[in-house]
């Protein structure tokens, strides 16, 4: 699909300078592009690209297109929302497979299945399983007895979602994701990890995407809960009774300990871990490997081991940095105030020795 840059500009919300006449075809970023792609700068990393990119036009905050000369530009206040909306704009998202039942798909009886869904080969559908309307699941993906999917919902290849687990509408979970296995809960007795019953589900709300192989416990009792306009990346792991609250964004490899509870649009980057029952406030964000061992208050930037402060995370790994200089200024410290010490004893070892008057007049005194 083509589109001029007019058209793109107001779709995109953008003023044009250029040629408006000008055909884009898609998509790159600024080192690939060519001539019939759009491309965008939205981190200052990357304004040294704009002199040497073959991009045919490319969006750009007010500030950056001040110096940029003899392009096509589209000036906005979000280029990088802009470019998401030209790229659904050239290319939409991935097609999904035409509404049908395969045959070899093994749906009981007693499952409801709503209008125009893609049921896919060796899914598996349980009794009790409630699924909306325009549905897409892949094959050999298993939904347990008395799941419920809203509409729109989208299971990739393996999911597995467990007895008694809802989704809400639009959730979409990508490969090898598994939601609703038993939570981590042992009771220690006489010697023995004792397994404590988990009775409770997993309850995602409208929008949340997860990516490839997350994995969400169910609760010990009561729900498990994933806020709604939720977004995971890839190895997200959910501890049970752990409620995530609303537009959090967890990426690769976070882990969340059972119990605990974020606030509203919470951010954390990879392999964050966050230990259980802990209250993350809304708008907090936790940089890569973050271990969060307290409460946090809202709108707090967090990192470390321990999580600190930011600022006060940043200093500590500067001074970190420092430690082998410092050890090696100790020793040679050490070594320092040893000879200054030697000195020391040798002179108290010279004072300490009687002049030769004195022990003459010692011996006279002794023989009289």
């Amino acid at each position: 699909m083509s589109k001029t840059l007019a058209e793109i500009s107001k779709h995109i919300g953008a003023e044009l300078r250029g040629d408006a006449n000008y055909s884009i075809s898609g998509c790159a970023g600024l080192e690939e592009a060519n001539a019939q792609e759009l491309s965008f700068v939205a981190n200052p990393k990357y304004l040294q690209l704009l002199d040497q990119t073959g991009a045919g036009a490319i969006v750009v905050g007010p500030e950056d297109a001040k110096r940029v000369v003899k392009r096509n530009l589209l000036i906005c206040k979000n280029p990088y929302f802009a470019f998401r909306q030209a790229l659904v704009l050239l290319h939409g998202f991935r097609d999904q497979p035409a509404a049908k039942i395969s045959t070899l798909a093994d749906i009981d009886p007693a499952a409801e299945i709503g209008s125009d869904c893609c049921i896919e080969p060796f899914v598996y559908i349980a009794a009790g399983v409630k699924i909306g309307d325009r549905c897409v699941i892949y094959p050999h993906c298993y939904l347990g007895p008395d799941t419920v999917l809203g509409d729109d919902c989208i299971l990739y290849p393996n999911v597995t979602i467990y007895d008694q687990c809802e989704l809400g509408n639009r959730v979409t979970l990508h490969a090898g994701c598994v939601i609703g296995q038993d939570g981590f809960g042992y009771a220690h007795h006489e010697g023995e990890h004792q397994k404590i019953p988990q009775t409770g589900n997993v309850a995602i709300e409208d929008d949340v995407e997860m990516g490839a192989g997350c994995a969400v416990d169910r609760a010990t009792v009561g729900t498990t809960r994933i806020g709604y306009g939720t977004k995971f990346s890839d190895h997200v792991v959910i501890g049970h009774g752990t409620r995530v609250g609303p537009y959090n964004l967890l990426v690769a490899q976070v882990g969340l300990a059972g119990s605990v509870q974020t606030g509203r649009y919470v951010t954390m980057a990879g392999q964050v871990g966050v230990a259980p029952h802990l209250k993350i406030g809304e708008r907090s964000r936790f940089a890569a490997k973050s271990g969060v061992i307290m409460d946090t208050p809202e709108g707090v930037e967090m990192g470390g081991q321990p999580a600190l402060p930011f600022a006060e995370a940043k200093r500590n790994f500067v001074e970190l940095r420092r430690l082998p200089k410092l050890r090696k200024q100790v020793k040679q410290m050490k070594k320092q105030l040893q000879a200054l010490q030697n000195q020391i004893d040798e002179q108290q070892v010279v004072t300490s020795i009687p002049a030769p008057d004195t022990i003459v007049e010692s011996i006279s005194n002794a023989s009289s």
